[in-house]
């Protein structure tokens, strides 16, 4: 890769820089393990005096917040801007190249120009993968199921029939997509298992973590809207919509049939039963339980099992800490209440 310079940067981020423009930069990294040639960025005065002491020479920051003795380039967002620089600084490492010659392709697969398929990995019939997308070590994608281009697929990640996926997604490691869904039905003693035969459609754009699962539709369809972001362990039972730009934790379950709207943020630990819906930008604050058929409104923050608004908890909650200062209380009324019998 070229040298790239602050001034590089800033023409790239669209930013105003105040300094030495042609530094070379070659990393990012935090104020205190950072060195001449890294990236940092400053986002509060609380960080002020860390940053200052830091070996990197250069530190996106926002005009109001400027740092003496450093090459500042100044952003509306320096988070932001950071995080952009951070991708075009120091690109994701490849996980494949080429196709590896332990990779199991069927005949009837077709791959993109530039893609690549690691060690181990098993393509089956009809899958199509898109130009640039990269398969790593020991993936499974069965017969049928598509990726789009530029996607990114961790080493051991599992595609089930028929699955599909859209531009630029990533998959970390150990995902399951497009498993059979939970559902039974019970007669005379015994579990009949209701059709797992509908699909899971993935959009644009999507990162799924480490470990987490996404059923496919009973006789429907599984929907995961462009920029949903799930984190590991997550689950996703059959037939839920999960809105564009949706945000959901670590450790999560969403039972089957709910309906996530867009830019919901689903903090972690959340349980939400089946058929609930909650509206675009609500809350769920962590470890949230969501009882069945519930509809948590636009914008709502909810916290608590079961869910309520936050200020109500906080008040509930505020209530329940006091009780045994309460139960305190009353018994010294029932004892003072006998001593005047």
């Amino acid at each position: 890769m070229p040298n790239r310079t602050a001034g590089d940067l800033a023409i790239f981020l669209g930013c105003p820089i105040r300094g030495e423009a042609h530094i070379t930069l070659k990393g990012v990294a935090s104020p205190d393990r950072a060195e001449a040639d890294d990236l940092v960025y400053l986002g509060s005065d609380r960080n002020s005096e860390r940053v200052s002491r830091s070996a990197a020479r250069c530190v996106i920051t926002s005009p109001d917040l400027l740092v003496s003795g450093k090459t500042l380039i100044l952003a509306a967002q320096p988070k932001l801007a950071f995080a952009r620089a951070a991708g075009w600084l120091v690109p994701s490492p490849p996980i494949a190249n080429g196709v590896h010659a332990t990779a199991v392709v069927a005949e009837s697969a077709r791959l993109g120009a530039g893609s690549a398929v690691g060690p181990f990995a098993v393509i089956e019939e009809e899958v199509v993968v898109g130009e640039g997308t990269q398969v790593g070590a020991f993936c499974f994608l069965g017969r049928g199921s598509e990726l789009g281009k530029g996607c990114r697929l961790y080493p051991r990640v599992t595609l089930y029939e028929g699955v599909k996926i859209g531009a630029n997604v990533v998959v970390h490691s150990g995902a399951v997509l497009g498993c059979d869904g939970f559902g039974y039905v019970t007669d005379q003693g015994k579990h009949w298992k209701f059709p797992q035969m509908g699909d899971l459609e993935i959009a644009d754009d999507v990162e799924i973590g480490s470990n987490t699962t996404i059923a496919r539709g009973s006789l429907e369809t599984t929907r995961v809207a462009s920029q949903v972001k799930l984190d590991n362990l997550v689950h996703v039972a059959h037939n839920v919509q999960l809105g564009e730009r949706t945000l959901v934790a670590a450790q999560t379950g969403i039972a089957g049939s709910s309906i996530i709207g867009s830019d919901v943020v689903i903090g972690g630990q959340v349980g939400i039963a089946d058929h609930c819906r909650l509206e675009d930008g609500c809350v769920a604050g962590a470890q949230a339980g969501i009882p069945s058929g519930k509809v948590v409104r636009s914008g709502q923050v909810v916290w608590g099992t079961p869910a309520r608004p936050i200020a109500r908890f906080k008040e509930q909650y505020g209530w329940f800490a006091r009780l045994p200062e309460l139960a305190e209380r009353v018994r010294n009324l029932e004892e003072s209440g006998r001593r005047g019998h």
